[in-house]
């Protein structure tokens, strides 16, 4: 990439620097109004910034944008903020690495940089510190939780006027930039479907209801439950609770073993917990695809190297990470309009979920 510095004496990979002294000569105007043309600032004749543009190119002249963004004040960042859970690595788990990949790929079309920022459930810091700072001029919130507390951190940031996303979260009765998926559908599809292969006692294993997606995929699982003739109600001694983490999965599988002559189908809320169950339940030689039938969710690249391979609801996390980004950047850049959106997810069919002789 080429970048302008003030000092136009200097030359670059053998080429010399253009100065922004050059252009105001050529376009006959001073130097404050082709820094006022580059960065946008107050009013202009639409001859006069021809003029300027113009000359800017013909001396093949690039501003810089550190000057660019510091004339308006901007840092030229996009914050992300991330969960910080000790011995959990994030940056490895399907769920977080697509949306930041989408995310990255997004910010880097857009010439932005990226700024990572952990965050740990307890903390109380503000939200607001970052944009304070002048640190970034917008951020995605990854792993929020429907709690008081974060609620009115969002607020506060939404009050003080400062751009942000939420990616996989959504708050009733709220009104934040959201991008989501919709988990009530793509659970529904998922028990639906073992329903229509014959397995009627399923059991589920869910994440906090904290997050929204882990409500929104019991809705859907209670959904299908009802419309199939079957009372959702009865099956609360079968519902079990984890964290998304595949310890947690592997956890389940002892108190899940025990109700194994009731049970004959497992709808698991991610693939992590849906894979930690799988080895927990196949040490006490009960396997799925043959003792019982498993669905995960998310479709990661362990489902597809499970044994037997999972059936799972994929989502497209890495398109919600990059939309997140777009839609941000775009409101940096003048569009006010707020935004709330809900993408697909699809019910990928692989050994686990089969019925068995």
């Amino acid at each position: 990439m080429n970048a302008c510095t003030l000092n136009g004496n200097k030359k670059k990979g053998g080429t010399r620097i253009v100065t922004r002294k050059e252009v105001a000569e050529l376009a006959q105007v001073s130097e404050a109004t082709v820094s006022r043309v580059f960065n946008g600032i107050g009013p202009m004749k639409e001859e006069t910034k021809q003029r300027v543009l113009e000359a800017a190119k013909t001396l093949n002249y690039h501003p810089n944008a550190i000057a660019q963004n510091f004339a308006r004040r901007r840092s030229g960042n996009l914050g992300v903020v991330l969960p910080y859970v000790p011995k959990v690595h994030v940056f490895s788990t399907y769920f977080f690495s697509e949306i930041l990949s989408g995310i990255g790929s997004k910010v880097r079309e857009k010439g932005y940089d990226l700024l990572l920022m952990l965050r740990s459930p307890e903390e109380e810091s503000d939200y607001i510190d970052i944009f304070r700072s002048q640190k970034v001029d917008a951020c995605i919130i990854l792993g929020s939780g429907d709690t008081p507390e974060e609620r009115a951190r969002l607020k506060g940031l939404q009050d003080a006027g400062h751009p942000f996303c939420l990616v996989n979260q959504h708050y009733p009765g709220e009104s934040f930039n959201e991008v989501d998926a919709d988990h009530i559908s793509g659970s529904y599809k998922a028990v639906k479907h073992l329903l229509e292969q014959g397995f009627r006692r399923i059991a589920f294993l869910n994440g906090s209801p904290q997050f929204s997606s882990s409500r929104d995929r019991r809705e859907g699982y209670r959904r299908a439950l009802s419309e199939a003739g079957v009372d959702p109600d009865q099956y609360h001694h079968w519902y079990y609770e984890g964290n998304y983490s595949r310890t947690s999965g592997y956890r389940a599988a002892e108190a899940l073993y025990e109700h194994r002559h009731e049970i004959d189908a497992v709808f698991s809320a991610n693939d992590r917990m849906a894979t930690g169950l799988m080895q927990g339940l196949r040490e006490r030689g009960w396997e799925a695809g043959r003792d019982y039938a498993l669905i995960g969710c998310d479709n990661s690249d362990a489902a597809r190297v499970t044994d037997p391979p999972l059936t799972s609801v994929g989502a497209p996390f890495y398109e919600m990470g990059s939309l997140a980004a777009e839609r941000l950047l775009a409101q940096l850049n003048g569009d006010k309009e707020s935004f709330r959106l809900k993408l697909d997810t699809e019910l990928v069919l692989r050994q686990s979920s089969r019925k068995r002789p």
